[in-house]
């Protein structure tokens, strides 16, 4: 027999055995998906996942949210300038008084003790009076666009970026203040919250409360 006429039957042979593996391999492939979506189905449609509030996360999906949550306020947040005057004695106080308004129910504030719809949330409301982990810029974002699936809402849909400045700058401050020094701060607001609301309608009917959004 012609050695020429042997080797290129290895080849054929060779070349075969590699497309069988290769459909092998696929076929394993699309049966390990249709398996995972199978099982995504059910657990889906059959609500196997319990979705109420009074039982947490398994450890899995609690730390996929988490790190979605963090990675995605990061990430959105980089762009957004910081005003230099946080600091502000007037910051504070318009700040302190929104705080008292809309956000003490759920986070609370110094001296205060856990509320009824604070008790309930899931997950549960950060409480800022001992502080944050996010930057002044990811504090504005939060605040401006809210998160999805927390309770957390969108103040920027009914309040303009400086008053949710003036509450950044009280959020950064809060942590040091005792219970007194908090409802002082709060009393001394120059506005109600209603009045506040108030201007800035105003304002936006003159044309000059909308800005974009960062």
């Amino acid at each position: 027999m012609c050695p020429q006429s042997v080797s290129g039957k290895g080849r054929s042979g060779l070349a075969a055995f590699r497309m069988a593996r290769h459909w092998l391999v696929a076929a394993l492939v699309g049966g390990a998906l249709l398996v995972l979506i199978g099982a995504a189905s059910l657990v889906v449609y059959g609500g196997i996942y319990n979705v109420a509030a009074d039982i947490p996360h398994t450890q899995p999906v609690f730390w996929l949210m988490t790190t979605v949550r963090e990675r995605s306020i990061a990430v959105h947040a980089a762009g957004v300038v910081v005003p230099p005057d946080l600091t502000d004695p007037k910051r504070l106080a318009t700040g302190a008084g929104q705080y008292a308004e809309m956000c003490s129910g759920c986070h609370l504030a110094p001296g205060m003790k856990r509320t009824e719809i604070s008790r309930g949330l899931y997950p549960r409301a950060s409480e800022l009076r001992r502080g944050s982990r996010l930057t002044p810029a990811e504090e504005f974002w939060v605040v401006k666009h809210g998160l999805k699936m927390s309770g957390m809402p969108a103040w920027g849909v009914s309040h303009d970026d400086e008053l949710l400045w003036d509450l950044v700058a009280f959020l950064r401050k809060m942590p040091e203040l005792t219970a007194d020094q908090y409802q002082t701060l709060v009393r001394s607001a120059p506005k109600t919250h209603d009045e506040m609301m108030q201007e800035m309608e105003m304002g936006n009917d003159h044309g000059h409360g909308d800005q974009p959004h960062q």
